[in-house]
């Protein structure tokens, strides 16, 4: 049985807010984004009354090591106390990192049909490209060894994979997912709740 876990994803950077294909590619946290892993570390504050007996690990962009050491700075600990799992990197798009999906169209027409039709199996172009179902394949050994409760800071990528082994959410779904940046998903006893 999986311990429990509280994910919580990276604050916003100016490319979620420009609707950019983000990716592996690096990126800041906005102001908004600072407020709102400050904002999570508050209620992990709250929820979790001994943290000593919790395991946290971040995805190694800087991004997501921002948000957990606001994570940890809001619970009161030491904010540089943690782990990076290269695993728990976002999805890679690619060729298409750093473009909207207008611009991609007006690029080259019709290229993001495919990936509408099967956005859960669609790899993009280039070098490195990644499905969700090659992220989850990724991702599930980092899951399944995990033996201590956990607080994980990650990408909403990841995070749909979650929802998919864990939920049985359908890979549509999955891929359709809203990825809250200002919440936090509790995973306990097989049931996610956003929180």
């Amino acid at each position: 049985m999986l311990p429990l876990v509280y994910f919580v994803r990276h604050g916003q950077t100016a490319w979620n807010l420009e609707g950019r294909l983000q990716g592996q590619a690096e990126n800041d946290i906005t102001e908004l984004g600072r407020q709102q892993a400050d904002r999570n570390g508050a209620r992990l504050r709250e929820l979790i009354d001994d943290p000593e007996k919790f395991d946290f690990v971040a995805s190694p962009m800087r991004r997501t090591r921002e948000t957990m050491e606001r994570v940890r700075a809001a619970m009161g600990l030491p904010p540089k106390v943690y782990v990076t799992d290269p695993r728990l990197v976002e999805v890679s798009f690619g060729d298409w990192q750093g473009f909207t999906f207008i611009e991609l169209e007006q690029a080259e027409p019709g290229c993001t049909v495919a990936r509408h039709k099967d956005k859960w199996n669609f790899v993009p172009p280039g070098a490195g490209a990644e499905s969700y179902q090659m992220l989850l394949d990724r991702v599930r050994p980092w899951l399944e060894a995990l033996d201590r409760p956990t607080v994980c800071v990650t990408h909403g990528g990841v995070i749909r994979t979650v929802f998919r082994m864990l939920a049985d959410t359908p890979p549509r779904g999955a891929a359709r997912l809203e990825i809250f940046q200002d919440r936090v998903l509790r995973v306990e006893d097989g049931e996610l709740e956003w929180l």
